[in-house]
């Protein structure tokens, strides 16, 4: 079988997409080792909701396998039709797969530590100083996480406190707290 579908694969009219197969298994190849985003061409540019790399890859390996498969059951049809059928077969199956697809990937900007800014949260230390300190937040999304608070003031913020976080500090990953009764303290 080996020799026989390396016949196929680089005889007419197969061989006219083996270059672009390749390259697209080169491609993927290249972002499985790190070096390409495989989102690219994602918004604007994105065919039917997927990335661009997607859909093309999608519709070379499908024309190349459709090409394969034609020229060795073409049955009464020229063999210079094979790839033209090949290429329309495949842009429909294409895009039968990215719909669904385009559901399962994700949409919205990346979070990021800016969104817990404005939001509260609650001590989960004994104490937070100008060092030390975490707290659990909840995101809009419903869901919790604990992070490294820290405070510029002396307020008495203790396990159960409810606070405010109103800055990050990306450098030292870590959010500037103050007590979430603060409008209340100067009255």
């Amino acid at each position: 079988m080996g020799n026989g579908f390396v016949e196929a694969a680089l005889s007419f009219p197969t061989v006219l997409l083996t270059p672009l197969l390749v390259l697209v298994v080169g491609y993927w190849i290249v972002v499985i080792a790190g070096g390409a985003d495989p989102e690219a061409g994602d918004g604007h540019g994105a065919p039917l909701g997927v990335p661009a790399p997607v859909f093309v890859s999608l519709l070379v390996a499908l024309a190349w396998f459709g090409t394969l498969a034609g020229s060795q059951w073409h049955a009464g049809f020229p063999l210079w039709a094979v790839p033209l059928a090949a290429l329309l077969a495949a842009a429909v199956l294409t895009r039968l797969i990215a719909i669904p697809l385009s559901r399962l990937l994700p949409t919205g900007a990346d979070a990021s530590r800016a969104d817990f800014v404005g939001l509260t949260c609650v001590i989960r230390t004994g104490r937070v100083t100008g060092t030390f300190g975490q707290a659990e937040v909840h995101a809009p999304d419903g869901s919790s996480a604990i992070v490294q608070v820290r405070q510029a003031g002396e307020d008495a913020l203790t396990a159960g406190t409810v606070a405010l976080i109103y800055d990050v500090d990306s450098e030292g990953e870590f959010f500037w707290v103050v007590p979430a009764d603060i409008a209340r303290k100067g009255l």
